[in-house]
């Protein structure tokens, strides 16, 4: 043996001397039942409740809860999505822009001051005077209210001034006289980009591209489209978990249905005064749930052919089952029933586990006789 694994075999066993307690520990029952079948005297460890303190990971962590729903039915929360919010600004709240009165008649005359305050604002866009540029539109607006492009020309500025809410209300107006108008996909596209809207403003931009495609709305949907694309997928995922978990809730709903109307032929297998052998975790299963239907305490028992411990107690495991004919005794053989032995973690045996309703109560690791006996006595007497 390696001098490593010799020095570390010493610690241990210096501190088993110094504590013998921890050959209490279920993880090291094959050793304490190798230290025994040399003759050891194990030390009693401190005295524990009926259920047995573990300072272990926690029961329902380690055992299977045959009572419990899947943990896939729990919410499914949603995770964060890393998109591009470089060019996002902060929204407006400003009071609504002045809107045109869409029922009066427009005259000649107001049809052309109209088209000069529209020229004069696209003077003062050229100088960066935006918020002048504002009020000749606006001007041009009430003079013309039934002009598309009147309301989209404004619905830019706006963008331009960073105030995308006022620029969608624009181009909602100009889409709502033109339902084809390009300018008015392309800058309310724009301004939903500028408050993260990134699916909607693809939608824009994609429409406003197929009407009248130009460079700034290519532009804008290289730096939209990724993550439109993003979020799209991510609803997705979502939608597929949930109805993922929709299908598993209807199919356990079935199989539930499905056990009940085989309740009493799993019952009738319940053999009262024998034990009975388990040769799959889909049989455990079976015979762990028509007890709990039938409100018994089931008693599990892992054992192996080579085991000689098992040898020993097999015999008054099959007397107290004549005994307490009530109790459900079950025996599993892991070597057989591996899928069985591996839900259940079994590391040494004979390993006992007490089942009631669904859920482990107890356990005895090792062929403990006395404390086998006081158990499966204990829990006969309680409802």
């Amino acid at each position: 043996m390696e001098a490593e694994k010799v020095a570390e075999l010493k610690n241990f066993v210096k501190e088993c001397q110094s504590n013998p307690s921890i050959l209490h520990n279920p993880s090291l029952a094959f050793f304490k039942s190798y230290l025994q079948s040399l003759g050891a005297r194990i030390p009693p460890g401190a005295p524990k409740s009926d259920k047995e303190d573990r300072v272990e990971e926690p029961l329902d962590a380690k055992k299977p809860n045959l009572s419990s729903d899947d943990k896939s039915d729990e919410d499914i929360v949603e995770s964060d999505i890393e998109v591009d919010n470089t060019d996002v600004v902060d929204p407006d709240y400003d009071p609504p822009q002045k809107m045109g009165d869409p029922s009066i008649e427009v005259t000649e005359e107001n049809r052309d001051a109209a088209q000069i305050s529209k020229s004069q604002a696209m003077d003062s866009i050229s100088g960066g005077k935006l918020q002048e540029a504002i009020d000749h539109l606006t001007e041009a607006i009430m003079l013309n209210p039934s002009s598309a492009i009147l309301y989209a020309t404004r619905a830019s500025v706006y963008a331009k001034l960073n105030k995308p809410n006022a620029a969608i209300r624009d181009a909602d107006a100009a889409l709502q006289i033109n339902p084809d108008s390009a300018k008015g996909f392309k800058v309310r596209g724009m301004a939903r980009a500028m408050l993260g809207q990134w699916e909607e403003a693809a939608r824009d931009l994609r429409v406003a591209s197929k009407l009248d495609y130009d460079d700034e709305i290519g532009v804008a949907l290289k730096k939209v489209e990724p993550n439109a694309h993003k979020i799209e997928e991510h609803r997705r995922k979502y939608e597929r978990l949930r109805k993922e978990r929709e299908l598993r809730k209807i199919q356990r709903e079935r199989q539930r249905r499905h056990a009940e109307a085989k309740g009493p032929e799993a019952a009738s297998a319940l053999k009262d005064g024998q034990v009975i052998g388990i040769h799959s975790a889909s049989e455990l299963e079976k015979m762990l749930n028509a007890a709990s239907r039938s409100s018994r305490l089931a008693v599990l028992y892992f054992t192996a052919t080579w085991c000689g411990p098992c040898r020993m107690i097999s015999p008054l495991y099959t007397s107290l089952a004549a005994k307490y004919p009530k109790i459900v005794f079950l025996k599993v053989d892991i070597d057989e029933a591996r899928d069985a032995a591996a839900r259940w973690n079994i590391s040494s045996v004979p390993t006992f586990f007490f089942v009631r309703n669904g859920k482990e109560i107890d356990e005895v690791v090792g062929a403990d006789k006395d404390s086998l006996e006081k158990k499966i006595s204990l829990y006969a007497g309680q409802p």
